[in-house]
Order: structure tokens, then C-alpha cells, then sequence
């Protein structure tokens, strides 16, 4: 039997139940659950769960023609590269 406590989202900690409650309750695109649940809005921007999230959505309601899939987006922060390596005498 498949354990459904797993966390999904490890960021915002979303666990696949709540991501399937969500999908089932509300019938929403990925980009609702999305915003329902915060899943793929934490720190890495979506990287690790996107995917997930995407699929679940679809599994509750099918993807039109002219929807769009999730994205991911760049960190929050961006460094330059000058403060990585940065050269002190």
C-alpha cells in the first residue's frame, strides 16, 4: 500500500494528501492547486515538486488545449558571482 503522508513539497511542506484533497474538492488546474496549496512556491521555486503537481492536477481535471503547464522559476535571491569568490588581501 502506497503511504499518501508523503511530502510532496518540501519547501512549503505539502504532502500528497493534501494535494489530492485540494485536486478532487476543487477539480483545479495545476496552477489553482498551485495557489491553493502554496506547493511549488517555496524557496527552489518549484524544481523539486512541479512535476508532481502538475500531474495531480491533471489526474482531477484534464488539461485543455490551451492551458499552460506549471514553470519554475529562479531562486528568490540572485548572487553574483563576485560574492562567491570574493579575493580578500
Amino acid at each position: 500500500m502506497q503511504n499518501k503522508s508523503i511530502v510532496v513539497c518540501r519547501c512549503e511542506e505539502i504532502s500528497y494528501d493534501e494535494l489530492i484533497e485540494s485536486a478532487s474538492k476543487y477539480k483545479c488546474s495545476a496552477r489553482e492547486l498551485k495557489l491553493r496549496t502554496r506547493a511549488g512556491m517555496g524557496y527552489c521555486g518549484g524544481r523539486t515538486c512541479r512535476t508532481m503537481v502538475d500531474n495531480i492536477a491533471h489526474l482531477h481535471h484534464p488539461r485543455t488545449n490551451d492551458e499552460i503547464s506549471l514553470k519554475h522559476q529562479a531562486p528568490i535571491r540572485p548572487v553574483r558571482f563576485s560574492d562567491l569568490g570574493e579575493v580578500k588581501s
